[in-house]
C-alpha cells in the first residue's frame, strides 16, 4: 500500500518542486494539493500510456 501512495509524492516533490507548503491557511495550502496531486494523476497516466506504446 505505501508504495503506491509514495508515488504521486514523488513526482509532486521532484517534478513540481512543491517540498514546503508556502501559503498561510489550510484552505490555499489544500486547493493547491489537490490541483498538485490532480496534475501528479495526469503525469501517471502519460507515463503508463507511454509504456504501452
Amino acid at each position: 500500500i505505501r508504495a503506491k501512495v509514495e508515488h504521486p509524492f514523488r513526482i509532486i516533490k521532484c517534478q513540481f518542486g512543491f517540498v514546503k507548503a508556502r501559503y498561510r491557511g489550510l484552505k490555499k495550502n489544500d486547493g493547491k494539493l489537490a490541483m498538485l496531486f490532480a496534475l501528479a494523476n495526469v503525469v501517471r497516466v502519460d507515463q503508463m500510456l507511454r509504456a504501452q506504446g
